[in-house]
Order: C-alpha cells, then sequence, then structure tokens
C-alpha cells in the first residue's frame, strides 16, 4: 500500500508538470522565466517549495535530531536574513530582468547597468555550474536516502527515479513545469509533516508528555543556546545567530529560487508574492524542527546511526502505509521542487552564458538540460557527503559569490567589470579558504564571504576616486 500511494503522488506532479506543455510557446523566454507571467501566489508557493528541499525533510530534521532546540535559531536567522534579502532585491532584480531582457540569473547580473559584461557573465556561469550542479545532487541524493530506507531499494534507486520524473517534466514545460509542480508539492510537504507531529505527538502521550520526554534526553537538549559552541561567553550565540541571519540573506544568491521573481508577472506584485512565500515558509520550518525533535523521543539516538533518516524511519514506525506513502511523497516532493530549478539554472547557464547564439534555438536548450541531469545524476551516485552538509556549502558559495554584487547593484552604484569579476571571486574563494580553514564551526563561511565580497567594492571605489582625484 505504502508503495502505491507513493506512486500515486509522484505520478499527479508528473501529469501536471507535463500539463504545462499545453501553454508553453517554444522559446527560450518561455522555457527559462515562463515568459515572465507568473502569478504571485504561484511564485510564492515555487519559491517556499525550492527552498524548502531534501535540505528540510532530511538535513534540517538531522540536525535537529542531534542539537535540539537550538536549532531554532536556524529558523529566525534564516528567516530575517531572508526578508533583509526580500525588501532590498526582490523587485529591484524583476525590474532588471525585464528591463535588460535577459532570461538567466547570471545574464541579469552583467548586464545590470547596460553593458555587457562578457567576463563576469562567465565566470558567473561557470560557478552556477558547478555548485548548482552539486547542489542538485545532493536532492537527489536525499530522496535516495528515503527509499533506501522505507523499501529497501538500492541507494542509487532514488536518485534514478527523482533525475527521471524531473528531466520529463522539465522537458516538457521548462520552468513552467516546474513552478506548477512546486506549487502542487508545497502543499503536500506541509500536510505530510503536519500529518507526521500530529502522530508523533498521538504517540507519546500528548504535549505536556512530550515536553517532558524531551527534557529528559541529554543535558543542553532543550537549551536555546547550544552549549558547545566553539566561542564561549556572549560572543558564540551572537556569532551563531549573525551566521545564519547571513545564511538566510544568502538566497538572493541562489539562481534556482531568485528566478521564481524574476518570472513573476509585474513587479508591483512583490508583496503579495512575499505573503505567501513567508506565511509558508515559516508553518513548515516551525515544523519540520517540531518533527526533528519528535524524532529523538521515538528513535533512540546510537552510535553510527544516520540522523538524516529520521524522517522515512519515523513513517514507518507510526504511520498507516498511505500516509507513510505521503509522507515519501513529500519528501520526494521537496527534492524534485529544488533538483528541477538547478538544472533549468544550470540549462541557462549553459545555453546562455557560455554557448550563445544569435539565433535562439529551443532544442538546445532541452538538451542542455538533459546534460546537466545525466551529471547531476552521475554526482549523486558516487558522492557521499551528506545531504546538509553539502547543501550548507553550495548555499554559501552562491550567496558569496553573487550577494554582494546584488547588494550594491541595487543601492545603485556603478561596478566595473573588473570590482565585479573580482567580488565575486573573492566571495566565493572566501567560503571556500574559511571552510578549508576549519572555521565554519566558529562562523558559517557565508558571513566573511559576503563581507569580504563588499570589501572589495568598497576598496576597489576608494582606489578609482583617488585616482581621479590625482
Amino acid at each position: 500500500m505504502i508503495v502505491l500511494s507513493f506512486g500515486f503522488f509522484l505520478l499527479v506532479f508528473t501529469l501536471i508538470g507535463l500539463a504545462s506543455i499545453i501553454k508553453s510557446r517554444h522559446d527560450n523566454l518561455d522555457y527559462l522565466l515562463a515568459g515572465r507571467q507568473v502569478k504571485p501566489w504561484l511564485v510564492g508557493l515555487s519559491a517556499v517549495a525550492t527552498n524548502n528541499s531534501g535540505y528540510m525533510f532530511t538535513g534540517m530534521i538531522g540536525f535537529t535530531y542531534l542539537t535540539g532546540l537550538s536549532s531554532v535559531w536556524l529558523m529566525v536567522g534564516w528567516l530575517l536574513g531572508d526578508f533583509a534579502g526580500s525588501l532590498l532585491i526582490h523587485k529591484r532584480l524583476r525590474i532588471a530582468t525585464e528591463r535588460t531582457g535577459q532570461v538567466s540569473f547570471s545574464g541579469v547580473l552583467s548586464h545590470w547597468n547596460g553593458t555587457d559584461y562578457r567576463k563576469l557573465r562567465v565566470v558567473c556561469g561557470l560557478i552556477s555550474l558547478v555548485f548548482l550542479g552539486a547542489y542538485a545532487a545532493a536532492q537527489l541524493n536525499a530522496g535516495s536516502k528515503a527509499l533506501h530506507v522505507l523499501f529497501g531499494w538500492d541507494l542509487s534507486a532514488g536518485a534514478i527515479i527523482g533525475s527521471m520524473i524531473v528531466l520529463a517534466y522539465c522537458f516538457a514545460g521548462g520552468i513552467r513545469a516546474s513552478i506548477w509542480t512546486d506549487a502542487a508539492q508545497s502543499f503536500v510537504m506541509i500536510l505530510s509533516m503536519i500529518a507526521l507531529l500530529f502522530f508523533a505527538v498521538q504517540s507519546t502521550g500528548g504535549m505536556s508528555a512530550t515536553w517532558m520526554h524531551l527534557h529528559t534526553i541529554s543535558a543542553g537538549y532543550m537549551d536555546w543556546i547550544p552549549p558547545d559552541l566553539p566561542v564561549q561567553g556572549w560572543l558564540g550565540p551572537v556569532l551563531f545567530i549573525v551566521g545564519w541571519c547571513f545564511a538566510g540573506f544568502g538566497v538572493v544568491g541562489q539562481p534556482h529560487i531568485m528566478i521564481r521573481f524574476m518570472a513573476l508577472d509585474d513587479p508591483q506584485n512583490i508583496v503579495r508574492a512575499r505573503l505567501y512565500y513567508y506565511g509558508w515558509f515559516a508553518l513548515f520550518y516551525a515544523v519540520t524542527i517540531a518533527v526533528g525533535l519528535m524524532a529523538r523521543i521515538l528513535i533512540p539516538h546510537i552510535d553510527n546511526f544516520d540522523s538524516e533518516l529520521a524522517l522515512p524511519l519515523l513513517s514507518i514506525d507510526l504511520l498507516p502505509p498511505i500516509l507513510g506513502g505521503l509522507i515519501l511523497a513529500g519528501l520526494f516532493a521537496a527534492t524534485m521542487s529544488t533538483a528541477d530549478s538547478l538544472i533549468l539554472s544550470c540549462s541557462a547557464s549553459l545555453t546562455r552564458d557560455f554557448f550563445r547564439h544569435k539565433k535562439e534555438n529551443i532544442w538546445i536548450t532541452k538538451l542542455s538540460t538533459v546534460l546537466v541531469t545525466f551529471l547531476a545524476l552521475v554526482i549523486a551516485l558516487t558522492g557521499s557527503k551528506s545531504v546538509f552538509q553539502l547543501v550548507l556549502y553550495a548555499w554559501a558559495v552562491l550567496a558569496a559569490a553573487f550577494g554582494p554584487l546584488l547588494i550594491v547593484y541595487c543601492l545603485k552604484q556603478q561596478v566595473s567589470e573588473r570590482i565585479a569579476v573580482t567580488m565575486v571571486l573573492t566571495g566565493a574563494a572566501t567560503v571556500i579558504v574559511w571552510t578549508q580553514l576549519g572555521l565554519s564551526p566558529i562562523l558559517y563561511e557565508i558571513t566573511p564571504g559576503i563581507v569580504a565580497g563588499l570589501l572589495v567594492f568598497v576598496i576597489g571605489k576608494a582606489i578609482a576616486q583617488t585616482d581621479s582625484r590625482s
């Protein structure tokens, strides 16, 4: 029964995506940006589903399972930073998208000031390809973990099934197929998590009993601030929370999410899209943390246990088969809703940033989608890094590379191509170096990455002003 339930929901998602071909205009603007005609509610729900990926269903639940209540600061910091980025950038990005006539994230960045910065476009495209591809592989890997636990299938099965479904509807309808399925998937995601939370609380005897159980797990598990921060005193919690605020702000550097706001039908509708996005996002994040806490009660911690498998294991133990299928469909919905967006963003980079043709050819773009899907699948089948760590690393690099440049653009500052390229490379390099030095536990690497990118602009502008006066 659980297999039938799971298969039914996957079929529904696939059919919704395939149905988008009815509205397809068979050109690159439509395939990559849905003709900039997407309604606010679709933009909001699609962005939520894309943002809340396998990272939430496997990574975030696993992180909460291990660390406890203090994981709530990831939600608080993320939402605050995300909202700050929205106020500064989303509307301006949508306006710039139409003004420049570009259909890729890198294309808008390289044409923002009315000049074609070709070197910047290539650099942005290369970073997008590498890290969005790894990010997509992490999503496919998350789905594989769930199928392995629930059905005992080989770890490669989920990645293969997910990639085939994503490829089918993306090939048919492009970004519109992705957005339509995202909207449907967002409902399944939230309903499945709420259902699981309800059954989990009931199985422990209700809210009061649950609260008592949580306080008996281990010392510090229900503390608001992690007890083992590398920096002691008041500075440790501050750095911890600030790091996650920057992580939330890093949404503005994620091409696969920002493309949703670029596809909005009217820049004036950004407030409505924002209401759908943050309302749904806050609810889903809170329920995810609650499920992670419940998992620690119902699945005792043992050595060598992969905490990212907590959700599917909990589903098997608590739910009737049909609802277990719903949970798995919800997890798969999350992974696919992000994977399809990442793959399409990579396709846009390949065709628009590297191999540009004067004559538009939708089939070249579609073939690039096939290629990117295949490469993401290969990475998923051969990689071993956890979903949580891989997503956070790719997220940080993309945010630090593109975030500072977007900030400067939206503050109406002129940036030369040399400075722009240096900002992008410095932000990305800082994240990589920070991580390799093992400093991430002190401060999430996205923070120094964004700060470094902004410092490049400040220093470059100061030098330019000095030269102009001399």
